[in-house]
């Protein structure tokens, strides 16, 4: 099984170091958690995107675990595009105008 090309919308990624910056500043471990468990949601949706269900507006969502994140992508042919990293409590589809 190959891998499909992906990127970051620039709001996404920022919303990716926010919030390891966010759990840095209260405990470093959490931190490394955190990064670890979005990079690995980001390998698992380059190797299988469709694995997912449908989300908003088209995009499919990886729930992390022990996080109260989801990583909101979209699947083209050619490239998947990480739209957001979007904390749960958040109000849903607010990174709509990112799709």
């Amino acid at each position: 099984m190959s891998s499909k090309l992906f990127r970051f919308h620039p709001e996404a990624r920022e919303e990716f170091r926010e919030a390891a910056r966010w759990y840095r500043a209260r405990n470093v471990v959490a931190s490394s958690q955190f990064r670890a468990a979005g990079s690995a949601a980001v390998r698992e949706i380059v190797q299988a995107p469709q694995r997912w269900p449908n989300y908003l507006y088209e995009t499919r969502r990886v729930v992390l675990q022990r996080f109260p994140f989801s990583v909101v992508y979209l699947d083209d042919p050619d490239v998947i595009t990480i739209i957001a990293v979007a904390h749960s409590k958040r109000k849903p589809g607010y990174w709509k105008d990112r799709v």
